[in-house]
């Protein structure tokens, strides 16, 4: 009798959840070796060079040569057999690549299958966050961002991190979570989408503004003003874009602001830099092998600032020296000799 119960009580063994990665830049490899730690886990990338060392020595030596990744991690070039079984969709391409790359995975995987998207940016001309571009092309299918202060080469050199994942359904990123999380890499759930988003994609244009102040031989105290007015400016948009002030002010808005601005890996720092150094916002990014998404970004932010009625005086000068040639010392000078308001934002409270 007792046998006959416990057989009726069994349970079929737990199907792992199997996670594709699409994109094998740093940040896609990054994610999908967290991933490998907690599930059968596929990257995707368009080079066989990188699938190749990927699966024969566990390392993208395009990108990140000097990190070996997890042993159980695979990768492909068939971009049909990637999607086409996954019960998890991680979007790690650049902004310009996410609706193409949404589009054509659109045929391929499963009705209701979530998508998580890496990237930070928005798109030139509609203005549209990533998540909400995976939305028109991806439908029927829950979408969120994972997002914060997260230098690919850290990570894998298993320092200490943390990020948050967001998503319109808070009980699948509940469900999600654990995927992502190691030991030593720390998820945390947010309900806003938006916010979370925004800080990402927002954070790129101060980081170069931040940058330049380093390339010009400014001290901490430059650096540390530019820092903080960014953080306004980006609340100030953020919450007129709809995200949330203490979204903003945490891991995916202030943390991931601290890390880009002050990090030597940063590419958009790394722009700014040299951009207070004397180059050519067009010989820097001819040098560059991956995207600074700043640069784009300072042209969409412009765009929103007008339209949404925000005063963003270090985004327009970051706008400025990126598309307009200016000098980066014309900006930091216009910036300072700048109208001054209230220390909270660009309105006073009253």
């Amino acid at each position: 009798m007792t046998e006959t119960s416990s057989s009726s009580q069994a349970t079929a063994p737990v199907v792992p959840i199997r996670v594709t990665v699409l994109g094998g830049g740093s940040w896609g490899t990054t994610v999908a070796h967290l991933a490998a730690h907690n599930a059968p886990t596929t990257l995707w990338a368009r080079d066989e060079a990188t699938v190749d060392a990927i699966n024969q020595r566990h390392r993208n030596e395009r990108y990140l040569p000097d990190y070996e990744l997890h042993p159980t991690l695979t990768a492909t070039t068939d971009f049909e057999a990637a999607c086409v079984d996954t019960d998890l969709l991680v979007m790690g391409v650049p902004t310009s690549a996410v609706r193409d790359t949404a589009k054509r995975a659109a045929t391929h995987i499963r009705p209701w299958v979530p998508v998580v998207s890496l990237s930070k940016g928005f798109e030139e001309g509609t203005h549209l966050r990533m998540t909400q571009i995976i939305e028109q092309e991806l439908p029927s299918r829950p979408v969120g961002v994972l997002t914060g202060p997260n230098l690919a080469k850290e990570i894998l050199a298993d320092q200490p991190a943390a990020a948050v994942l967001a998503m319109s359904e808070f009980h699948i990123a509940e469900r999600l979570q654990e995927l992502f999380t190691t030991p030593v890499f720390r998820v945390f759930l947010n309900h806003d989408v938006i916010g979370c988003e925004l800080g990402g994609a927002l954070k790129n244009v101060y980081a170069i503004a931040a940058g330049s102040a380093e390339g010009r031989g400014l001290g901490d105290n430059s650096r540390a003003a530019l820092l903080t007015r960014g953080l306004a400016e980006l609340i100030d948009l953020g919450t007129a874009m709809g995200g949330e002030p203490l979204t903003l002010a945490g891991l995916a808005g202030l943390g991931d602001l601290v890390a880009t601005c002050m990090s030597p890996q940063s590419r958009n720092s790394r722009v700014g830099r040299e951009l207070g150094q004397g180059r050519s916002i067009d010989e820097i990014l001819a040098d560059m092998e991956q995207v600074a998404e700043g640069v784009k970004a300072a042209k969409v932010v412009q765009e929103l600032a007008k339209l949404h009625k925000v005063h963003l005086p270090i985004a327009n000068q970051v706008y400025a020296v990126c598309w307009e040639n200016k000098n980066p010392e014309w900006a930091s000078d216009a910036l300072m000799r700048g109208r001054i308001g209230h220390e909270a934002g660009s309105r006073p409270v009253r």
